[in-house]
């Protein structure tokens, strides 16, 4: 379960920028995680309360923006969503493709008392 070493990993960076910024807690985070990603959500949402334990996130608000997989095809040029890395393009059938979106995983912002 990579889930849990994510979610410390994401604790880090708010202690880091908490610092930074003076503060002493975090209100609110929010996360941008690609279906892509390879993050089980309910894996993530099953370690939050211990990884966040004794830290600026134990009483933040958590939310995550969830980011549609797209692809463009190598053959054809189409533009296409994807859910897992295996589709096709849906015009010509084509397995070759460039991932444009999906696999982000980011702390996007935090807000910080």
């Amino acid at each position: 379960m990579h889930e849990l070493s994510i979610a410390m990993g994401i604790v880090k960076i708010a202690e880091s920028e908490t610092y930074k910024a003076g503060a002493s807690k975090v209100e609110c985070i929010e996360l941008e995680i690609g279906k892509l990603a390879g993050i089980e959500f309910e894996s993530l949402d099953f370690v939050w309360p211990l990884a966040v334990k004794n830290t600026v996130l134990e009483q933040a608000e958590k939310r995550i923006e969830v980011i549609q997989g797209q692809a463009r095809c190598m053959d054809c040029d189409t533009l296409f969503e994807v859910e897992k890395f295996y589709d096709s393009c849906p015009v010509c059938r084509s397995n070759l493709k460039a991932i444009i979106k999906g696999k982000e995983l980011r702390v996007k912002a935090l807000e910080v008392v």
